[in-house]
């Protein structure tokens, strides 16, 4: 077992139920201050191979799992989370940058993750279906089950190095699925962790394969069709394009967003600014749902203008191992550089930078933006940074015509006390979850979450992962 920690600076990877530490290594560095916390040995593109032949072998157990076994394992892996939640916080701020407080909220969820999993992992219900619908079909009744459907691909992006992992491993082995899973280079010492964890709950070996590698030798990951499905969280312009080299794979993409927010004339705006200040700078903005374009009512827009810019800046960045810390660095200095330019651009073009607008390496700025056009990037595309645009409307369905006005569709935020309102927006809405009375940021881990249009294909959520890896079989019944 690898007993390596983020001081210890070598980290092999975990391959076939065994700790693999032979081979070129790359340097992990922390995003806030770029000081060195381990090496990370990468696995080379035969490892990928033989990890995808060790999950299809190792399918051969775990689909006669019952389900007793696999609650039992999940229990033990949210039960060691729990009892190591301070290291696996530290790590995950350090990796990924997270604020501290933030991070050890990540942990809790990822063991609300898997105890929810061990639970769903004994109702995997089927149906009995009568067939005497015609005089041909006398005495004939059926039952339909669903079936894991064999090993899986996964792959994560770097900021959620936990949960959105456990999203991941959590209902595939509910499901007695095995899985061969890439995290993101930025912040792989998460999955690693938790992979010791999956060890020691005794997981039958080649079940969970975890394999930092370069994208060029992750390729089979994608094409080998011994794998059954692809299970994608990241960008866009990535996740669309795997599918289009999957094949006969089944594929989910969990992509990103440029998240809405209504607020309208009778919403409790305190509760609106207080709600979307959280939304929009959590994580330094980077995460799918986070708040980026709020559309407030003409009538209280100045109002709630004042309110939302106050409780922005009492947000204090700095640090992420700082308990006082709300906003921490970007994953590295090129995206904040990247997000910076394209609020420059904004301004350059008339838009108002009302706080923020500066950066320093990593770090920057809760930035606010009023005046912008739906064409300019900090509003038609993901910013993936602490920006936020802040814009009037007339109409109620207006605000909603602008919300849908994107190729992304994954959550909206509707602050009303109207619930006709309320009602209307989630008929209309393109998008896949419609939160009332709260930003689009919220989510808690059992719900159905995804979305439509750029921002992706199928649920996560546990139950409704675990259908997607599934399917249904019939077995039809003559007794007559």
């Amino acid at each position: 077992m690898n007993q390596a920690t983020p001081s210890t600076r070598t980290w092999g990877f975990f391959f076939d139920g065994k700790w693999q530490t032979e081979g070129a290594s790359v340097e992990l560095r922390a995003p806030s201050d770029r000081r060195l916390l381990a090496r990370i040995v990468q696995a080379r593109r035969e490892h990928v191979e033989g990890a995808i032949q060790a999950a299809s072998d190792a399918f051969e157990v775990t689909r006669k799992l019952g389900a007793y076994e696999r609650q039992r394992a999940l229990r033990e892996v949210a039960a060691g989370l729990a009892q190591r939640r301070e290291e696996f916080a530290r790590t995950l701020a350090l990796e990924a940058g997270k604020p501290l407080k933030a991070a050890r909220v990540e942990v809790d969820r990822a063991v609300f993750t898997f105890t929810i999993a061990a639970e769903e992992s004994t109702r995997i219900y089927g149906d009995w279906l009568p067939l005497d619908l015609q005089a041909s079909a006398a005495g004939r009744w059926a039952i339909v089950r669903r079936f894991p459907v064999g090993p899986l691909a996964t792959i994560t992006p770097f900021n959620f190095p936990l949960n959105l992992v456990a999203h991941k491993w959590a209902p595939a082995m509910a499901t007695g699925c095995t899985l061969v899973h890439k995290p993101a280079p930025q912040t792989p010492l998460c999955s690693l962790l938790l992979a010791e964890l999956v060890e020691r709950a005794g997981w039958p070996a080649g079940g969970l394969n975890v394999l930092p590698v370069a994208v060029e030798d992750a390729e089979p990951l994608i094409t080998d069709d011994r794998l059954k499905m692809l299970s994608f969280t990241g960008s866009a312009a990535v996740g669309w394009e795997l599918k289009k080299k999957a094949g006969k794979k089944h594929v989910t993409l969990e992509l990103g967003g440029n998240a809405g927010v209504i607020v309208h004339r009778d919403a409790d705006l305190d509760q609106a600014a207080e709600r979307s200040a959280v939304g929009g700078f959590a994580y330094a903005g980077q995460t799918c749902i986070s708040v980026q374009r709020i559309l407030v009512q003409r009538g209280v827009f100045e109002k709630f203008l004042q309110t939302f810019l106050a409780r922005v800046k009492k947000l204090k960045l700095g640090d992420p191992l700082d308990e006082s810390t709300d906003v921490g660095p970007m994953i590295s200095e090129a995206a904040a550089a990247r997000a910076l330019r394209w609020v420059e651009e904004a301004a350059a073009e008339g838009a108002q930078i009302l706080c923020g607008g500066k950066r320093t390496g990593a770090m920057m700025e809760p930035t606010v933006l009023t005046g912008t056009g739906p064409l300019q990037r900090v509003n038609c595309e993901e910013v993936f940074a602490p920006v936020v645009t802040v814009e009037s409307y007339h109409e109620f369905a207006d605000a909603l015509r602008q919300v849908n006005d994107s190729p992304y569709g994954l959550q909206a935020g509707v602050f009303t006390r109207d619930a006709k309102l309320l009602f209307q927006a989630y008929e209309e809405l393109r998008v896949g979850g419609v939160i009332a009375g709260d930003a689009p940021s919220f989510r808690i881990d059992h719900m159905p979450y995804g979305g439509v249009k750029d921002s992706g294909l199928g649920r996560e959520g546990l139950r409704y992962a675990m259908e997607e890896m599934t399917e249904r079989k019939i077995l039809v019944m003559n007794v007559s």
